[in-house]
């Protein structure tokens, strides 16, 4: 029998933890496979808050070391990737009767210091009546808070992680499974399954557990008795429902309520209002996850306490959930106070292939958490990789835009490119950064884009995503790598939908196309 392909290291999960791990791990020279059973992003990655934040709440439950963690990544985030994450101020109006503001002043002032501070300005106080963060608001807030923290495309920040992984040389394979692995000759013999029904054999010297909300399932049934682990996953459901625009200025709002959690009221895609997320124990397929009509009418609640205007379930215009599989904490009372820290197991036998599993970890950690998984399987492998560090100081594709200013990377764009609806190049500016050039090519005019598929997605698009992105239907291009989704202008979802599945159905059998810098548009 032949032998598989061998690789240093097999990923599975393309969630943020597994493609910035796969990141890490070819950018010091490592030969990777990341495998990933849907698409990027498709479960737990694209359904967050979209924050990149130190976690304030985090400071009640004693998280100091995570906070100062999440909070030194935020400008590390900032710096690598500045169209798809940027600053965002948030106001929280001050409730006398939940915290007194003595207490919210000494948690903003550790906030401000936990962690050095050069790109963003620190807290303050506001007296609502004069702030425009007031005018939304009921008339017994009078006074509240000002503090910084950061905007996350959450799921193109994991296929920007996918596509850097790439170019240094990783193999990513989505809709395909690990169908099962076994230790043997000091290796990891293990099968991949396509959704076609193809399959593959492949060898690895480590095996990287990432599947996120079924890191335990993985353990059990597709490495079985090859495997022992001291820890597990608390599976923690969080569902956000969007709105039309509920407020104007560009502030986000933290609400506190009396169940002591919080909510957050967050600018979204320009027309709408994203609120969430709610905190839940879950024990469901995390594929098959979905709002409760309990969790709307919470969220409503919830701002409705503070809006002059209020909002029904009808209001809702579109709604999400995710599982998060969270380090399992004996003694976490709720799934509010459970530890969003994350913790590395490496199963390394004497003379047997080293297996890494990831419990637990947010988003604003992904860098770190990968940077150190990549440092312990480097050392359980015995390579000169784990001295490597680099990606503190790397941008993510598209990020290198000059001092990180990206308004002024826009006025460039729409000086180069003047016949693109400004709209546009707003859109392209924050989704693409600098790859807007290998997205257009040669294009000078809308028509050299092609076909409107859908309003505002013309064919160039569609061809880079599925060159460049691994997109390969609707979904993927409406809810993961775009939010187009929300903005059909007037035609049937299932419209757009339908054209948009197939042209990717027509064009499944065409060789990709050479880089757009390298032809002209059709």
């Amino acid at each position: 029998m032949m032998e598989g392909e061998l690789y240093d290291v097999l990923v599975v999960g393309g969630g943020i933890n597994g493609t910035g791990i796969a990141r890490d791990a070819a950018g010091r020279g490592l030969s990777v496979l990341l495998c990933e059973k849907d698409d990027l992003a498709s479960h737990t990655s694209s359904s967050s808050t979209k924050l990149i934040h130190g976690g304030l709440r985090y400071l009640e439950y004693g998280e100091y070391k995570l906070v100062r963690k999440a909070l030194q990544e935020r400008e590390v985030l900032l710096r690598g990737a500045p169209h798809i994450i940027w600053p965002l101020r948030f106001v929280m109006p001050h409730v006398p009767s939940l915290r007194p503001a003595w207490m919210i002043r000494a948690g903003l002032f550790l906030y401000d210091h936990l962690a050095r501070r050069e790109l963003l300005p620190g807290s303050r106080g506001i007296d609502m009546r004069r702030h425009p963060a007031g005018a939304p608001l009921v008339d017994s807030i009078k006074r509240g808070f000002v503090y910084s923290d950061g905007w996350v495309d959450d799921a193109r920040l994991v296929a920007l992680n996918a596509l850097d992984a790439h170019e240094r040389g990783a193999i990513i394979k989505t809709r395909t499974r690990l169908a099962g692995a076994h230790r043997g000759d000091g290796f990891w013999h293990a099968t991949l399954a396509g959704n076609d029904g193809a399959t593959q054999d492949v060898r690895a010297r480590s095996i990287v557990n990432a599947a996120g909300p079924w890191v335990s399932e993985l353990l059990k049934d597709s490495l079985g008795s090859a495997t022992h682990s001291q820890h597990s996953v608390r599976l923690v459901k969080g569902s956000h429902i969007v709105t039309k625009r509920l407020f104007e200025h560009d502030h986000a709002y933290i609400f506190q309520n009396p169940d002591k959690r919080i909510i957050f009221a967050i600018p979204y895609e320009h027309d709408y209002t994203l609120i969430g997320t709610t905190d839940l124990e879950y024990h469901g397929d995390p594929s098959k996850v979905a709002i409760s009509p309990e969790e709307t009418a919470y969220l409503c609640e919830s701002i409705n306490r503070y809006f002059r205007k209020h909002i029904a379930p009808k209001d809702v215009c579109w709604s999400y959930s995710g599982v998060r599989g969270l380090l399992e904490d004996e003694n976490a009372e709720n799934a509010s106070a459970v530890t969003r820290d994350y913790l590395l197991e490496v199963d390394a036998p004497t003379n047997e292939a080293p297996l890494l599993s990831v419990f637990g970890g947010k988003i604003t950690t992904f860098r770190k958490l990968a940077e150190e998984a990549v440092d312990k399987l480097a050392g359980a492998l015995e390579s000169p990789a784990r001295t490597k560090t680099w990606t503190a100081g790397a941008v993510l594709p598209g990020g290198d835009i000059e001092d990180a200013n990206f308004d002024r990377f826009e006025a460039s764009l729409r000086q180069q490119y003047p016949w693109l609806p400004a709209a546009l190049v707003h859109r392209y500016g924050r989704a693409y950064g600098t790859r807007v050039q290998t997205l257009l090519g040669r294009a000078k005019s809308l028509a050299d884009l092609g076909e409107a598929v859908a309003p505002g997605l013309y064919e160039a698009e569609l061809y880079y995503l599925r060159d460049h992105e691994w997109a390969t239907c609707a979904d993927d291009v409406l809810w993961r790598r775009s939010k187009l989704g929300l903005h059909t202008e007037g035609e049937s979802l299932e419209d757009v939908i339908g054209r948009i599945d197939g042209w990717f159905a027509n064009r499944r059998e065409q060789a990709p196309l050479p880089s757009p810098s390298s032809r002209t548009a059709a």
